[in-house]
């Protein structure tokens, strides 16, 4: 009787707390389906974020590989290789012990400083050639075994190099030098007979160093090519003046060749007008032909690359 009467006074609160369990785990289950509005949104946010950026390391050694400068057979002048010079370029060096490769200067160019990263391992000294105006310091770098990597840099009255010296077992550069647009521009206009002294030397940034070499490879195949927004110069390899030399053409907008005013001084082909497409060709039977191509976005670096 009395446990009757308890489910009787009861029934009512059980009746509460079932349903109310069960609303609760009604709740419980929508709330594991639905996901939190946070972290919907955070996966969605994760899925259309952009791929994370590289580190600072792998920008700057991206940027080291693309200044680099190797040797190149075209910028040989017997055991010479010349560079054409570019602020902020990497100039690659490479030496053996027992050999000096030489890193000769511009003439009249004075020397500042020079430091190197390691000059434990790597003997560096100077010394000089000439006189007066035409004098020259020369760097002399010697390793004391095969190797070894380390950076140098030298500073003038002019400019800044920046040289990645390596050296191998028995391979080593006689030496190097580099040619310099902006200076040459100033000599070659001064003995073209330019109207009336030129002050200053023209500004490397304003060169249009941006020309495309290509074609056969004779011995008078052209260095580089460059212009001033007037006229274009075109370097031959020094030994050029003492065998033929072969007549420029510059190409029209039909293809076909026509002859245009130039001079030969030094060893440069001095053309009076700006032209994109240009072809040096010698020989009767079998023609040498050499095409150099000019981009028209005008840059200050890169310099007559040929391939």
């Amino acid at each position: 009787m009395i446990t009757l009467l308890l489910a009787t006074m009861f029934a009512p609160l059980i009746d509460v707390g079932r349903d109310a369990g069960q609303r609760a785990g009604a709740s419980d289950v929508q709330m594991r389906m639905t996901p939190s509005l946070p972290a919907a949104r955070a996966r969605s946010v994760h899925k259309g974020a952009p791929s994370p950026v590289k580190r600072p390391q792998a920008r700057i050694d991206a940027a080291n590989r693309a200044a680099s400068e190797e040797p190149a057979t075209q910028g040989f002048r017997k055991a010479i290789q010349v560079y054409p010079f570019q602020e902020g370029a990497l100039y690659r060096l490479y030496a053996a012990p027992g050999r000096i490769t030489d890193i000769a200067l511009e003439p009249g160019e004075t020397i500042i400083a020079v430091a190197a990263g390691d000059t434990a391992r790597w003997t560096i000294g100077d010394t000089s050639s000439g006189a007066g105006e035409n004098r020259r310091v020369h760097i002399l770098i010697k390793p004391f075994s095969a190797g070894l990597r380390t950076n140098l840099v030298i500073t003038t009255d002019r400019r800044v190099y920046h040289l990645q010296l390596e050296s191998t077992a028995a391979t080593a550069m006689t030496g190097i030098s580099w040619s310099y647009g902006a200076s040459e521009v100033l000599a070659i206009s001064n003995r073209a007979g330019s109207p009336g002294p030129v002050a200053t030397v023209p500004a490397f940034d304003r060169l249009h160093l941006d020309y495309h070499i290509s074609g056969d490879r004779p011995a008078w195949r052209p260095l580089r090519a460059f212009d001033d927004g007037r006229q274009t110069y075109i370097q031959f390899p020094d030994h050029v003046a003492q065998g033929a030399v072969p007549p420029l053409f510059v190409i029209s907008e039909s293809g076909k060749p026509e002859l245009v005013n130039y001079r030969m001084i030094g060893r440069y082909y001095l053309v009076d007008r700006i032209f994109d497409v240009a072809e040096l060709r010698l020989g009767d039977k079998r023609q040498d032909i050499v095409r150099i191509k000019r981009s028209r976005a005008p840059t200050g670096r890169g310099g007559g690359k040929g391939t």
